[in-house]
């Protein structure tokens, strides 16, 4: 028996099986595929000069390899604008750039750290990284062919900069969409120990289930008192131990990553400890802070006196970026209309030829700061909708407030079409034009829900709603009412524009695929 597992009950010991490593599969992505893990524990211990898993140490080199091609590809572009008519005019500093910036543009995106797994796969760090790498770079040749004298045609690198700068934010969305899809089928995951009390370890757990694009796949916890309760086991997950044998379970798992939660047998010192505890094996330590929801901008580390804490700034409600945001969605909902009329006109004839009735359905909503408004839809009902909902609201698939049935009798075959790609959603962008609503935001609550809103509930009310937000991409009408709640709340808290592009990205992918519409 291992020495470390003498730290385990018996009832939590667990037999750990070395798994061999999967075998080399052809193609430039398949090398980060994961060593396969028997009982979701132990993988092979890699190179001692690099603790990564393979899957992740050749994703890295994969995104290396892509941006030293768009640097080449940018170079020898802004070669051929520049110099295609008359290849004789580019003197020998032009031929050093083109051979010298491929390395150097990798050694930059070195420099700025834009190959650390810690920022690769998810948010927007990683571009961050990159905008500031290619910046440099860009300074760089500037500073250098004007302290050498350097006869450098500027033609060429406006060219060619810009270029390597677009084709590697590219290259990196398709990789990191590729990577994506390895981990909706369960590849590509970092196997992660969570250890805190058991109510907070299955709130982590879910929300870890609920977005696999983060990559971490929980194997196990360690509760205060090692042992399990009803709703860990209906997640799966299985206690290995208690808060004093993290460490240990940690080596004998081989885990990826430790995330411990806020806990008073959590605190400083223990903390401390395990992370000198941890130095001799791959785990990485997170530490999930009690506040939760709240990302990005608005929370910074403030170290005092020794202290790292959590600076929490005011979420921003009003100003000049909110002012910014409404002329940004006038203006887009006025191009919609225009570009989309064509389309309006075609499902408007399609309503009337399927049923009877008005093409458009208007209903009061409640927008910012408790203002009703009249918000318009394409119809996708029969003409007395509301009054057969008093003979279904038992029959209700809905998250507690909302109303909602996948096989709502009243919705028509033209209807169903509508809402499965939220075509019915259109005409709001009258709404956008005139200023109830935003392109993004919370969804627009009906008057009865926000009469049973608690406190929580009612900072959806501090912004204005919105066509599309965080639900529309994460599921609809899929998601229960905690779920919903918490991702209205999180957009309301964590708003910024930066957000706002990447809700809006996501849209598409959330409308074209149709899941959570009905």
């Amino acid at each position: 028996m291992a020495a470390e597992e003498l730290h385990l009950l018996p009832n939590q010991r667990r037999r750990v099986i070395d798994a061999p490593a999967a075998p080399p599969t052809p193609g430039p992505l398949r090398p980060f595929l994961p060593v396969a893990l028997p009982g979701g524990l132990r993988r092979p211990t890699p190179p001692r000069g690099d603790r990564r898993p393979v899957w992740q140490r050749e994703y890295s080199r994969t995104i290396a390899v892509c941006d030293a091609l768009a640097a080449l590809v940018g170079a020898v572009l802004g070669y051929l604008l520049r110099f295609g008519d008359a290849p004789q005019s580019a003197g020998p500093s032009v031929a050093w750039t083109m051979v010298l910036l491929p390395p150097v543009w990798v050694a930059s995106m070195l420099l700025f750290r834009a190959y650390e797994a810690r920022f690769l796969g998810v948010g927007s760090e990683e571009f961050q990284r990159v905008l500031l790498a290619g910046t440099t770079v860009v300074a760089l040749v500037g500073t250098l062919s004007w302290a050498f004298a350097l006869d450098v045609a500027r033609g060429f690198v406006v060219i060619a900069l810009p270029v390597a700068g677009v084709l590697t934010v590219t290259a990196r969305l398709a990789v990191r969409r590729y990577l994506h899809s390895r981990r909706s089928a369960g590849e590509c995951m970092q196997s992660t120990l969570v250890a805190g009390h058991p109510a907070a370890v299955a709130s982590l757990v879910r929300q870890v289930q609920r977005n696999t694009d983060h990559g971490l796949r929980v194997d196990g916890t360690c509760t205060p008192d090692g042992r399990s309760t009803p709703e860990l086991d209906r997640l799966g997950v299985p206690v290995l131990g208690s808060l004093q044998d993290i460490a240990g379970v940690a080596r004998e798992a081989d885990v990826d990553v430790v995330a411990t939660l806020t806990c008073p047998e959590l605190d400083g010192p223990v903390l401390r400890r395990l992370g000198w505890e941890l130095e001799d094996t791959r785990a990485d330590l997170v530490v999930a802070p009690a506040l939760t929801d709240v990302v990005g901008p608005r929370v910074v580390i403030r170290p005092v006196s020794g202290l790292p804490l959590l600076h929490v700034d005011r979420p921003e409600l009003r100003g000049i970026r909110h002012a910014g945001k409404a002329l940004f969605d006038r203006g887009s909902a006025a191009l919609g209309l225009l570009l989309l009329s064509p389309l309006f006109l075609l499902v408007a004839l399609a309503i009337k030829v399927d049923d009877p009735g008005p093409v458009f359905f208007r209903q009061t909503r409640v927008g910012r700061d408790g203002r009703e408004f009249s918000m318009v839809k394409f119809r996708s009902m029969v003409t007395d909708a509301e009054k057969l909902l008093i003979d279904l609201r038992e029959q209700s698939e809905g998250n507690g407030l909302l109303f909602k049935m996948r096989r709502d009798p009243r919705v028509t075959r033209v209807g169903a079409l509508l809402r499965r790609y939220s075509l019915d959603e259109l005409p709001q962008l009258f709404n956008v034009l005139g200023g109830s609503m935003s392109l993004v935001g919370p969804r627009p609550p009906l008057p009865r829900e926000v009469a049973e809103y608690g406190q929580d509930l009612r900072r959806r009310l501090l912004v204005k709603p919105g066509l599309t937000g965080l639900w529309q991409v994460s599921g609809r009408s899929d998601l229960d009412l905690e779920e919903s709640t918490r991702l209205d709340l999180q957009y309301v808290e964590n708003w910024s524009p930066a957000f706002d592009v990447m809700i809006l990205a996501k849209t598409a992918q959330a409308v074209f695929g149709g899941r959570g519409a009905y």
